[in-house]
């Protein structure tokens, strides 16, 4: 027997909680209605009947869904950021630092699918209503600390490219692995460590001298 409950249970009205457990409701709520019905097709309504508020309550916490995304989207950076922090601050040679900077930004993907198909993978369009301005802000400065260990790497003699070429490059291979295999879960990907683990060596096989 079914122990789902019922959607109009779902939807029942809850009674007031905490402001940050229920912001965090919303945003949990709403990274799935975005993925699922894009952007243009979500809307307070669905959002707020998925979380059993009314619209007028959820306007309470957000004014808009640009600004539902738009948190989302500082979330993202955010996690990011301390994930490459904590990555930075190991000893070790800007080699490692960078393998665990890249494994950082990977692992994120894959742990939080639904905030990065957002962050980086939604449309040019919808970026303006929301989360742009973050994009622009923390993307960039993530990105900065990112490209400084290429740069390290790069005084060192190290590459056999120059640091903006590697950094984006490196950068890029990550994306793919993770765009690809959260958007396409039905192909015969090999093992998810496995393959992250090839495209990090097999890039810094090419761009590093020994």
């Amino acid at each position: 027997m079914s122990t789902e409950a019922p959607a109009s249970a779902r939807s029942q009205r809850k009674p007031k909680g905490e402001g940050h457990e229920r912001r965090a409701e919303i945003l949990a709520a709403a990274e799935r209605i975005f993925v699922e019905h894009g952007y243009e097709g979500a809307t307070i309504r669905k959002i707020a009947d998925e979380v059993g508020l009314s619209s007028t309550a959820l306007y309470m916490h957000f004014p808009d869904k640009g600004a539902i995304l738009q948190e989302i989207s500082r979330q993202a950076f955010e996690a990011l950021r301390a994930g490459n922090e904590r990555a930075m601050a190991q000893s070790g040679p800007a080699e490692d630092r960078l393998r665990r900077m890249m494994r950082a930004y990977v692992e994120f993907g894959f742990g939080n699918p639904n905030a990065y198909r957002l962050v980086y993978m939604t449309r040019p369009a919808e970026l303006q209503e929301g989360p742009q301005s973050s994009a622009r802000e923390l993307g960039t400065e993530l990105f900065r600390s990112f490209e400084r260990v290429v740069e390290e790497l790069e005084a060192a003699g190290r590459l056999r490219v120059d640091a903006r070429t590697a950094a984006q490059a490196l950068w890029a291979g990550g994306h793919g692995v993770v765009s690809l295999m959260i958007s396409k879960p039905y192909f015969d990907w090999v093992d998810r460590e496995a393959l992250t683990t090839a495209m990090m060596e097999g890039l810094l096989a090419g761009f590093l001298r020994p």
